[in-house]
């Protein structure tokens, strides 16, 4: 019998959202009813998974920045690198944009509590066995390595080094899509089983419900902010040029996905008045190196459980954070989930996030995905809008 023939019983493909919220309410129940021999099998696999996490993220960030970065150099028009600089600028507001909002209110809303500074610990229960895998590099060096030779390729005229960045990128892709990704489900189960266990589960829940609601009013404000400049710069009204582009958002609320998104985004960007040629350059571009709502999403989270730990934290400290941010989301890959798996690296390195903390913010991150997702394609129209004038007035 040949399933194809019957369409109902065609295997069902679950997304990776829906995975992540039926692998945290299990883990909330069944940590209730596990014995402890199955609770430590997964406290097993959750110690095992996140050194292997850690082996990944330098590759992670070999892997995609430098590729990124060569080539970004190779085609160092004009156009691109205008509408590049505009891009990361943008992410860079709505990373400050988040810090300084979350710093005014996260206070008032989240209790810090320090026995949540090891939130997977479960008392008692020792994994059966663990694997020591120690990293290649540490995430500084992976990162100054990706600027070295992705300039460095750049400017050579061979294209046999370029070739190879670009192969390790697709293996890379292929790690984190085929065993990263598919794997998270199973290591969010096991980080909230062992919050049950600890009894800490309703109060991380209570926060994520308070973070969630303040970043989706993060996002509208930050895109009213994007078209309040794009219709500044223009001398249009913001409000009528972002109601135009509603379509797009919308679309990327369903498909979670800004490359699926480009065809809605490039005829609702000329119905904005930009023209054919910069929306059809402008848009492709910024759907992989413009990601100011995911940015804002991590920054937002990322200060949101340094104060739930009680974790001491300056401006200074998030102002590096954020300029490095920036970058890995340039390299981030165009899948659910990529944004937050490139930023592990930095999320680590400069705020000091263990694995605990770092599942928690893929938990987080991903449960707001196609919010993210919208405001990133919904403030390509804007970015598209203020390279058209630019353009327009460097023809002049």
């Amino acid at each position: 019998m040949h399933l194809t023939k019957y369409p109902a019983m065609k295997k069902l493909r679950i997304g990776l959202l829906a995975r992540i919220i039926i692998a945290i309410i299990l883990g909330i129940g069944c940590g209730f009813v596990l014995p402890e021999i199955l609770v430590r099998f997964f406290v097993t696999f959750n110690a095992i998974f996140s050194e292997f996490l850690g082996f990944c993220i330098p590759l992670i960030i070999l892997g995609l920045v430098t590729v990124a970065i060569a080539d970004i150099g190779k085609n160092a028009g004009r156009m691109l690198v205008i509408t590049a600089l505009i891009a990361y600028g943008a992410t860079l507001l709505s990373g400050f944009w988040a810090y300084f909002t979350g710093a005014t209110f996260f206070p008032k809303l989240i209790t810090p509590d320090n026995s949540l500074n090891h939130i997977a610990d479960i008392p008692d229960l020792l994994p059966y066995f663990t694997l020591k895998i120690p990293p290649m590099m540490n995430v500084m060096t992976a990162l100054i390595t990706s600027f070295v030779a992705g300039l460095g390729i750049a400017k050579l005229e061979s294209n046999a080094l370029r070739h190879c960045a670009q192969e390790f990128q697709q293996i890379i892709i292929k790690l984190i899509n085929g065993v990263i990704i598919p794997l998270l489900p199973l290591y969010i189960f096991g980080i909230f089983l062992g919050m049950t266990c600890t009894g800490q589960v309703f109060a991380i829940l209570i926060v994520f419900a308070k973070i969630i609601g303040v970043i989706f009013l993060l996002h509208i404000f930050l895109l009213i902010l994007q078209y309040t400049i794009a219709g500044g710069i223009v001398g249009r009204n913001p409000f009528r040029l972002l109601f135009t582009m509603l379509p797009a958002y919308f679309t990327a609320l369903g498909t979670q996905s800004s490359a699926a998104t480009i065809p809605v985004t490039l005829k609702q960007t000329e119905k904005n008045g930009v023209s054919e040629d910069i929306a059809g350059f402008v848009v492709p571009l910024c759907a992989t190196i413009h990601l100011s709502g995911s940015t804002m999403k991590i920054v937002a989270c990322a200060l949101a459980l340094m104060i739930m730990q009680g974790i001491t934290f300056d401006f200074a400290q998030f102002a590096g954070f954020i300029f490095m941010l920036g970058i890995t989301m340039v390299a981030a890959p165009g899948v659910p989930g990529g944004a937050i798996m490139a930023s592990l690296g930095v999320l680590s390195s400069i705020l000091g996030f263990d694995e605990s903390a770092q599942a928690l913010m893929i938990a987080l991150y991903i449960a707001m995905d196609s919010f993210g997702t919208a405001c990133n394609v919904t403030g390509d129209g804007a970015i598209a809008l203020v390279v058209d004038k630019i353009s327009k007035a460097i023809k002049k």
